[in-house]
């Protein structure tokens, strides 16, 4: 019996949407990731690869191993070169907690692989609202802001309401008890009152990312 492919890349995603397909990984097999690299190697193609955890970068075979550029923080590869840098940063992605970071980064991660360079500010949520205080200046200078939060996930609606970009908010998972990983964010994100935010899902820094870049394309 002959096994079925299990792997089909979208190479011509790049040409249709002008955003490349990504590798969502976490619930891939070792076996199947490598077929990923193999086939995009084959192609000549780079390749962003999100949501792959330590232990299957790990458990790679070490010639796919040394070729990825992987950060745990954010769980994503870069397979082959990443497009050349852009010269204006237009984009910066804000967090409200430390916790927040690894979901921003996985935003930052994947607007670089695609060219677009990111302000970074972390550690600004309402809770000390001195600290976001100080910053409107210079998120306020940015087209579109990826704002990640969770808890009540204030900090989106608040910078909805103090700076003319484009804010993309990205409910977290962190929080305790009725936070519910997330759906109580989330839930307050849709039911903000500022004005034109735009909300994609809990933990999602690659799908702001991708909204950030179709705006600016």
């Amino acid at each position: 019996m002959t096994t079925p492919t299990q792997v089909r890349l979208d190479f011509e995603r790049t040409r249709r949407i002008g955003i490349g397909e990504a590798i969502l990984s976490d619930a891939k097999t070792v076996d199947q990731l490598v077929a990923v690299l193999a086939q995009a190697d084959a192609a000549g193609a780079s390749m962003l690869m999100t949501r792959l955890r330590q232990d299957q970068f790990e458990a790679l075979p070490d010639r796919w191993r040394e070729r990825l550029d992987y950060e745990s923080l954010s769980r994503t590869a870069f397979s082959g070169a990443p497009a050349e840098p852009r010269s204006n940063a237009e984009i910066v992605v804000v967090t409200g907690g430390t916790a927040d970071v690894g979901v921003a980064r996985e935003a930052v991660r994947t607007l670089a692989f695609h060219g677009f360079t990111a302000t970074e500010i972390y550690d600004v949520g309402v809770a000390g609202l001195w600290r976001l205080q100080e910053q409107v200046p210079t998120i306020a200078a940015h087209k579109i802001v990826i704002a990640v939060a969770g808890m009540d996930a204030a900090l989106p609606t608040v910078l909805g309401g103090l700076v003319s970009g484009l804010v993309i908010a990205v409910p977290s998972s962190v929080g305790y008890g009725v936070a519910e990983g997330g759906a109580t964010a989330v839930r307050s994100l849709l039911s903000s009152c500022a004005p034109g935010l735009v909300v994609v899902n809990i933990d999602n820094g690659y799908g702001a990312a991708c909204a950030a870049m179709r705006v600016l394309a």
